[in-house]
């Protein structure tokens, strides 16, 4: 990079937010990064608008917009318009652009501020926030790109392109119909100047105090690798974050975690005590002091790639060859399917999912195909990455159980982000001895797949149950899901109308699993019941189309009510558990006598009721629903003849 000569406009700012004439224009040297080395010079005259946007390289609503500025480069270079990107935050080296600009295939200029000059003289303060100029150097509009994105939001498409707007209405000499839009993203990082007004607080440092509460809340996911946009774990990178990071801890975005603590109490619970936000406010209002290096913490250790408690026993990934997933458009839902290879029952404690490209995997769930004729419980649910959920390793005794001749069934969803990008997602697996295995873990569901939301109702509630509970079982965690329109969800005992789990304010990109702090006993629960509330109003900002009726699929605009189960259960004699079984149906059926001939005959029957549509005897796989289909018919269907 080589120091270039770049002007600029500075604005000042009168009462509330209006803008005055230009005050000053000044010429000031910044080191440069462009694709091509030139100097752009932004002066009165020189072009028939400008664009200048403030830009960051790890902030997530600036890599993704800079595609868009791309297009608009590309779109209005031809009518003398030009795109000029500035780089103000304090934590951004030069190496941290020119890797933003070969990542992104920026097209148009980046300017690095260093010292924040350009970033003061405009008034900005957040990544991204455009400044459109007329060939005067006039103040034309200033705000958002569009609203497609938003802090923690992303609409499939913008519902109003303001900054284009406002360049075609600029260069067809029209009034600008919106001048002003509200500026979302990150806020740009400054480099720390003690506050001559206020002392710092005694005694609060990033040394002593801060790093610690990182250490606890944060750096699980932001370092390097991780979901976490930026890293967080140096003093360097907390500086440049630190006015982003408060504002997203005050506003409850993070840590995320989202279930009420009113019901309910959960093992892995992301929550932010007041005192330990009160740290981070005193340090960042007196001039976030790095203190003496000598009273950091120790680093914490990872096991390099894993978030497991040790390195897997055995890595399995979903395919040899990656698979490419383009730069834009919809993919339908991949599977993949894998042989680990066991050629005996395996017992595994803990498992993995490691995206290939965590950019465009937006979830990734394994399951457990067994061969035919395999004793297997549950729905086959192994292990999943998907937003938000952290791995656990299961309770001591505890293990999922892998048939021999077992084949694994990657369900991946892709979400294009402008960028094609090639993936081989992975599952790592910690295997136990069976000798150690006291309980069988496997995973339940209730689920309803047949509601039908109306357009532009905002508050649609959906009801399921489970069928059955298996006896002498506990109940060791909860996964709700839903899509975009989902708005809360309540679970319920069945028995009591006990409320277990309540999530007044769902959200699709952070799905948790809720670990129990202690397994609860099913026996006496007599079932397990939730109702899942949908937002199709224009007022959700992540409704894709408030003007459709919203069925059941797997895409993101369609919807999903299902709630999952993780369930334990002794590994008894089998013979036990089939009279509990059939003891508890008796009971619940008034049934006095041990038939199980009868019991299985009684099953047969209420299958062929809700399957056997045509009524002519037969279950046909067109007559089963979505989840029978996909994951069951297979087992019935021995012959094979659909």
């Amino acid at each position: 990079m080589k120091s270039l000569h770049f002007l600029i406009a500075c604005w000042g700012i009168i009462g509330l937010g209006i803008w005055a004439e230009p005050v000053v224009a000044g010429q000031f040297e910044f080191s440069v990064a462009t694709p091509h080395g030139e100097a752009i010079v932004v002066e009165s005259g020189s072009a028939s608008a400008t664009v200048v946007c403030f830009l960051g390289t790890q902030c997530p609503m600036a890599r993704a917009y800079a595609l868009k500025l791309n297009q608009l480069q590309s779109d209005f270079s031809r009518r003398g318009v030009r795109v000029v990107g500035v780089m103000s935050n304090h934590q951004d080296s030069v190496e941290d652009v020119v890797k933003y600009c070969t990542e992104l295939d920026v097209a148009f200029p980046i300017v690095r501020d260093e010292l924040n000059r350009i970033a003061d003289g405009y008034g900005a303060s957040r990544t991204p926030e455009v400044f459109l100029l007329d060939h005067s150097l006039n103040l034309c509009y200033h705000g958002r790109i569009d609203d497609q994105l938003s802090p923690g939001v992303t609409r499939p498409v913008a519902s109003r392109p303001d900054l284009a707007i406002a360049i075609g209405e600029l260069l067809d000499n029209k009034p600008i119909s919106v001048p002003e839009t509200r500026v979302l993203g990150c806020i740009l990082g400054r480099a720390p100047v003690q506050s001559k007004s206020e002392k710092p607080a005694e005694g609060v440092t990033y040394s002593l105090q801060v790093a610690r509460v990182l250490q606890k809340h944060c750096i699980e996911c932001h370092r390097a690798g991780e979901i976490g946009p930026f890293a967080m774990d140096s003093y360097e990178e907390v500086v440049g974050w630190a006015a982003t990071t408060l504002e997203t801890i005050d506003n409850g975005r993070m840590p995320p975690w989202h279930a009420d603590p009113q019901f309910g109490h959960f093992s892995n619970e992301r929550s932010m005590p007041e005192a330990d936000k009160e740290i981070l406010r005193s340090w960042i209002s007196g001039g976030m002091q790095r203190g003496d290096v000598a009273q950091l913490p120790p680093d914490q250790e990872y096991v390099d790639g894993w978030s497991l408690p040790r390195e897997p026993d055995l890595v399995v990934s979903m395919r040899a060859r990656p698979f490419t997933i383009p730069k834009d458009g919809v993919v339908e839902y991949q599977y993949f399917v894998a042989d680990p290879g066991f050629k005996e029952d395996t017992w595994v404690s803990a498992a993995q999912v490691i995206p290939g490209s965590r950019s465009v995997v937006h979830h990734a769930i394994v399951f457990v195909r067994p061969p035919d004729g395999a004793e297997f419980n549950g729905i086959g649910w192994l292990t999943a990455y998907v937003p938000g959920q952290r791995v656990h390793a299961l309770p001591a005794g505890r293990a999922r159980k892998i048939p021999a001749g077992s084949k694994l069934v990657f369900q991946m969803h892709y979400t294009p982000n402008g960028m094609e990008q090639q993936d081989v997602t992975k599952v790592g697996l910690i295997i136990c001895d069976r000798k150690d295995v006291t309980d069988e873990v496997f995973t339940m569901m209730a689920i309803d797949q047949e509601f039908e939301i109306p357009p532009g109702e905002p508050n649609f509630v959906v009801r399921a149950e489970t069928q059955r509970l298996p006896p002498q079982a506990e109940l060791l965690a909860i996964t709700p899901h839903m899509h975009f329109r989902g708005k809360s969800f309540t679970l319920f005992s069945q028995s009591s109308e006990q409320k277990l789990l309540s999530v007044p304010n769902y959200d699709f990109n952070w799905q948790h699993t809720y670990q129990l702090a202690e397994p609860l006993a099913l026996d006496e629960l007599q079932g397990l019941r939730f109702e899942a509330a949908f937002d199709n109003s224009p007022e959700n900002p992540f409704n894709p189309d408030p003007t459709q009726t919203v069925t059941w699929g797997d895409q993101s605009w369609e919807e999903m009510a299902v709630a999952f189960f993780e369930v334990s259960r002794p590994l008894t004699p089998q013979v036990f558990l089939a009279k509990s079984a059939v003891a508890r149906y008796e009971k619940d059926a008034g049934i006095v006598r041990d038939n199980r001939l009868e019991l299985r005959e009684q099953y047969v029957k209420r299958v062929l009721t809700q399957l056997d549509a045509d009524g002519d005897g037969e279950i046909k796989k067109a007559e089963a629903d979505i989840v029978v289909r996909h994951m069951h018919f297979r087992l019935w269907d021995l012959d094979g003849d659909n």
